[in-house]
């Protein structure tokens, strides 16, 4: 039977809520709303939330600063709802911590697809004797646990989000391969992605910050993105 993931809708908007929660009901998803970011807050500091869909446009404070107050202590998905689909928006979402953004008015379908997305990369996955061995990928100043999607640098733990976890596996898979940015879109995305490049540069930028001081990523102009750092064999 499949699980039933909780999501947290944070939008002033009273009339959104309701047809959007008979609509995600198909997809084993239940909504909540919360009209204020402070109603919000409330709900998220409760527990079991599996995901935020977050307004730019809202009283108290915007949802900018929303976004940047619960990366303060939660890896929980935001998903922000950006206004006319402008790309200034998407930009700033995505440099304070937001796994993806859908602009406004959007189809109940397509957000969907996209919380499907980032759900999946937020999970953990299941873990088999036989992928034991290879559920640890070792690096010179890095480990990543593919099992309990836990990363060391220099032997401290490093707080990802889904979609910057998701995209140093990419990278640590294929050490030293240089990745394109719209292939890099591609994979996060599960199908074409709207390529918008700067979205790539500002999460690599996240990543990057993350795992600072070790020099993890490695920038080839007009290339891609590659990881730098050498494999160790496993203990």
């Amino acid at each position: 039977m499949p699980s039933v993931h909780h999501l947290l809708l944070i939008d002033d908007d009273e009339h959104l809520a309701p047809p959007l929660a008979a609509y995600l009901r198909r997809f084993d998803f239940t909504l909540e709303a919360a009209l204020t970011p402070s109603a919000g807050f409330a709900r998220l500091a409760a527990g079991g939330v599996d995901a935020v869909v977050l307004d730019v446009m809202l009283p108290e404070m915007d949802g900018f600063a929303v976004c940047r107050q619960i990366r303060q202590t939660s890896s929980v998905p935001v998903l922000m709802l950006t206004a006319r689909g402008e790309l200034s928006d998407k930009v700033v979402g995505l440099e304070l911590g937001a796994d993806d953004y859908l602009p406004k008015p959007f189809e109940p379908r397509e957000l969907a697809a996209r919380l499907q997305t980032i759900l999946r990369r937020a999970r953990p996955a299941p873990a088999t004797t036989t992928a034991a061995a290879a559920a640890l990928l070792q690096f010179d100043g890095l480990q990543i646990d593919l099992a309990r999607r836990a990363v060391l640098c220099q032997g401290q733990p490093v707080e990802l989000t889904g979609t910057e976890f998701e995209l140093l596996v990419l990278l640590a898979r294929a050490p030293q391969r240089v990745f394109h940015r719209d292939e890099i879109l591609n994979h996060l995305r599960g199908r074409d992605a709207e390529l918008y490049t700067r979205a790539v540069d500002l999460l690599v930028s996240r990543l990057r910050r993350k795992l600072a001081p070790l020099e993890a990523i490695k920038t080839l102009r007009n290339a891609g993105y590659a990881l730098a750092l050498a494999p160790r064999a496993a203990a």
